[in-house]
């Protein structure tokens, strides 16, 4: 059997807000840290909880609109990197590049907007 891992950060970058807060509160009691973009960030600081932006970690803008926020390798290397490879682990570092341990996403209409 696996052993479970604590969460201590998540990205959250949702077009569709409904239940969030739930999940946040919840995410929240457990101390993980979050880091969001725009709309989602205000979101979850209304409810009360502190929450870093993307922009200021990648120290990048969102562009073209709003649809490109968190393509960024600040971003993508603390999901992608190999938890328990020594070398993943030391770039990590040396990029101060956070772990992300839970991603919660989903799509942008596109076509509507």
């Amino acid at each position: 059997m696996s052993e479970c891992k604590r969460i201590k950060t998540a990205l959250v970058s949702v077009w569709h807000k409904d239940g969030l807060d739930e999940i946040i509160r919840k995410l929240h009691t457990e101390g993980v840290r979050f880091l969001s973009t725009g709309g989602t960030q205000r979101f979850i600081e209304s409810l009360g909880y502190p929450c870093q932006a993307v922009e200021s970690l990648t120290l990048y803008p969102s562009i073209l609109g709003g649809r490109v926020k968190t393509l960024h390798p600040k971003i993508f290397g603390g999901i992608l990197f190999r938890r328990g490879l020594e070398e993943d682990m030391q770039q990590l570092k040396a990029y101060e590049i956070p772990e992300i341990d839970l991603v919660i996403v989903d799509l942008y209409p596109f076509e509507e907007t």
